[in-house]
């Protein structure tokens, strides 16, 4: 083989554009910048002249139909510092060689839908608006720290290793969208930590091999959108929407710590020196329904910030761990109605108040409350999901009390829903229900009822011990035995052969009745409570 001579180089090229030209074949980076930073933003208002500029479609045709590397070469599009006129356009094309595009200017939309990379790096870049919609990539592609005027569109994209996107400032397109991203199937990881987005960022339908991270972003929903949207997402690891950490000097991110135990409404973990917390925000609602999480749900100190329209829409989703430790939302709702999940982690200053709350057929199998959680603030919390009485979350979290060793904590859960009940109840049922309240408790309180027993069972005792009845059937009777008498008027069904052998009149026969009615009535509630006990049982 030959080397092409220097005559297959296309006529019309500027000085620019023919060094661009001869680094591709070299793989070596071509590099425009004056190094005075303020010259050399991408996002600065300084002017990038001829000097500076290369042809939209030089690139596009060093990408798709490029001249050969040199001898012992690698072909590969390295830019830095570089403004690239008109639209790049790759619609449909493959590009083999490796690209990697840092700090540059692009002064029309980048074209990239239904294209075929290996790898792909934009670093820091600014463009107006970039569409890949049907992008696929066989490794990586990283669009760290570029802005992007007027959305990114990444729909049904396929990643075929790590997307990552971190600190990227996006705007919103025309329908208010600012990352489109519908069916977007990503192999490993989606990095998406200290983002800023104006408008919605839409992940319907989304894959994620790995984990999903959106650690100490910023979004912001645009008028009439969601400010996430991502029904029937599929993360196979964990999605973050945490806080990340920052170098207070420069901004920048840096290495997040490993989550830890938190032991009150902040975290126990100090940041490092010289770097600061950046919490995770999202102004609109977020939609989550739907959503599949393979290890964790992590909302550790995320802050939503909601119209009273809006809501943290958790309807559904499967996941074993989710950590409710965020910061409570003003306004809103937070819904979980049909969610699974096996450990619930929450924090309770998270939740929010009545009417703020739904989480009808929410399914959880285990409680792990961060700091002091009691049992009174767990039923405003059950309270707070229902303002209309429905017994189910009573239930539920009785069941995991119960699973959990807390058997009295599960009695009061039970007895608060009876109460609850009994409020919907008509005016003779309230009074019943208070009558089972006061005396034992509608069974939850057995003790209550052997006091009372033991009671007026001592009481009857000494009033019947100063009176002798007179005999019913003559000289055919027991020995009057005032104790075993009032015993056996206080216990039904049960005889122990003193009731039906003496005459009681006057008071004596209406106290008789009293004791006999008490007895009844006590053994009713007792006998309800304890085939409640049984069939939890």
């Amino acid at each position: 083989m030959t080397e092409p001579h220097e005559s297959d180089i296309p006529e019309g090229l500027s000085a620019a554009e023919l060094g661009m030209w001869q680094s591709f074949r070299n793989g070596t980076t071509f590099d425009l910048r004056t190094h005075d930073p303020e010259r050399d933003d991408p996002f600065g208002p300084h002017l990038w002249g001829p000097g500076r500029s290369v042809g939209a479609r030089v690139v596009a045709r060093l990408l798709l139909s490029g001249p050969p590397a040199r001898p012992g070469r690698v072909a590969a599009l390295k830019l830095r510092g570089v403004r690239v006129t008109g639209k790049l356009d790759l619609a449909g094309g493959r590009v083999s060689p490796y690209v990697e595009l840092t700090g540059c200017r692009f002064e029309q939309e980048v074209m990239f839908p239904e294209c075929h990379f290996t790898t792909l790096r934009m670093v820091g870049c600014a463009m107006p608006r970039l569409e890949a919609a049907r992008l696929r990539t066989e490794g990586d592609l990283h669009l760290p720290r570029c802005r992007v005027d007027r959305g990114v569109r990444l729909t049904d994209a396929q990643i075929g290793t790590d997307l990552l996107i971190n600190q990227i400032s996006v705007g919103c397109d025309r329908r208010g969208r600012a990352i489109a991203a519908d069916g977007l199937t990503v192999a490993q990881d989606l990095q998406a930590e200290m983002i800023e987005t104006y408008g919605e960022v839409s992940l319907r339908g989304a894959t994620v091999g790995g984990s999903l991270s959106l650690r100490g972003s910023r979004l912001r929903a645009a008028e009439g959108r969601k400010a996430l949207n991502a029904p029937q997402l599929r993360v196979e690891r964990t999605l973050y929407l945490t806080e990340a950490w920052v170098s207070t000097e420069t901004g920048n991110q840096g290495t997040t710590p490993p989550y830890g135990i938190v032991h009150g409404p902040t975290s126990d973990l100090t940041p490092a020196r010289g770097s600061r917390s950046q919490i995770f925000e999202c102004r609109g609602g977020v939609r989550l329904d739907d959503g599949r999480f393979g290890d964790v749900l992590d909302l550790h100190l995320a802050r939503f910030v909601l119209e009273p329209q809006e809501e943290l829409s958790l309807r559904r989703i499967v996941v074993p761990e989710l950590r409710f430790s965020l910061e409570r939302p003003e306004e809103g709702r937070v819904v979980l109605n049909g969610a699974k999940v096996v450990t619930l982690i929450d924090l309770s200053s998270s939740w929010p108040g009545p009417g703020g709350l739904a989480m009808g057929g929410f399914v959880y199998e285990n409680l792990v409350p961060y700091g002091h959680f009691p049992l009174s603030r767990r039923l405003e919390w059950v309270l707070a999901a229902t303002p209309e009485y429905v017994p189910e979350p009573y239930e539920r979290l009785a069941t995991v009390l119960r699973n959990c060793g807390e058997d009295a904590d599960a009695r009061e859960v039970l007895l608060a829903k009876q109460r609850r009940r009994r409020e919907t109840l008509p005016i003779a049922g309230k009074l019943w229900g208070f009558l089972q309240d006061w005396t034992v408790a509608y069974g939850y309180r057995p003790g209550r009822a052997a006091v009372w027993m033991a009671v007026l069972w001592a009481a009857s005792t000494l009033a019947f011990s100063r009176h002798h009845p007179a005999s019913i059937k003559g000289d055919e009777h027991p020995e009057w035995n005032p104790a075993l008498y009032a015993l056996d008027l206080l216990v039904p069904v049960i005889g122990l052969g003193q009731d039906g052998y003496w005459r009681m009149t006057g008071g004596w026969q209406w106290g008789a009745a009293g004791l006999v009615l008490v007895g009844w009535v006590l053994a009713t509630t007792v006998a309800a409570g304890a085939s409640r006990l049984l069939s939890r049982g």
